[in-house]
């Protein structure tokens, strides 16, 4: 009898002799797992409870230097107005920012959001919850959706690698209302690079509006007094009997 033409056709075995085939197959598996992961990224979590602060930089500041002392300070501010601090979960500044969370007590959440790397990086010891990653891109993109704001702190290429995907998502408003601040003069300097190069009438490369982004700060005190005024923004539209953590 002969079969039902409606009815699919078995996959045909390919033998792994068939080098070409086999490349076909491999190439249309990954790009239907891509298909899967694009649509997964399409999920954002609901309002939660408590705004977390992002917080990026070196993990070569050392305990006592001014910056990580200010880093410390401004993420227990942070802290005891309400929010919760993430890091990357490593030594340096992220340390001091999960520090500072710490020293206020059992206010909030100090997370971790860590990747593996070839050398050894413990998390540090003021983490409360720690995630880890394979990549920096699945590390990148739980930054996105664990985070209300991001604060920059000086840092190295780690640094500058979140700082602009964070910038470009914003660019292209893949990310929304959510600041993007940079602390310190480096990152004032990046900015001015990017106005006279980017900028140049003879090849203009972006958008004057895209180099607005960034708000650039001085000081650890300019960082907290511009989260508390997002962090009032943000309650004031967060219902507290429809908040939900995530």
């Amino acid at each position: 009898m002969p079969s039902d033409p409606s009815t699919p056709a078995e996959p045909k075995v390919v033998s792994l002799a068939d080098e070409e085939k086999v490349r076909e197959i491999l190439a249309s598996t990954v790009m239907n797992l891509w298909e899967v992961v694009n649509n997964l990224t399409r999920l954002r979590p609901s309002r939660r409870e408590r705004y977390r602060v992002a917080i990026f930089g070196s993990a070569r500041a050392k305990p006592g230097t001014f910056v990580y002392e200010e880093v410390k300070r401004a993420a227990a501010a942070f802290t005891q107005m309400g929010c919760d601090i993430v890091t990357g979960g490593g030594p340096g500044l992220m340390q001091a920012a999960n520090e500072g969370a710490a020293s206020v007590g059992s206010a909030g959440q100090s997370m971790g959001i860590r990747v593996e790397l070839p050398f050894e990086q413990e998390v540090n010891p003021f983490v409360e919850q720690a995630f880890e990653h394979k990549t920096f891109f699945s590390r990148l993109h739980h930054f996105v959706i664990a985070s209300d704001a991001f604060v920059v702190v000086p840092g190295g290429i780690g640094t500058v690698l979140e700082t602009l995907m964070i910038w470009q998502l914003l660019q292209v408003r893949h990310v929304e209302n959510v600041p993007l601040i940079f602390v310190g003069k480096m990152w004032t300097g990046l900015v001015d690079w990017a106005r006279t190069s980017m900028l140049d009438p003879r090849l203009p490369l972006a958008n004057p509006e895209d180099l607005n982004i960034p708000i650039c700060l001085d000081t650890a005190d300019q960082a907290i007094a511009a989260i508390r005024d997002f962090h009032a923004k943000w309650k004031a539209q967060t219902p507290s009997s429809d908040a939900k953590s995530i």
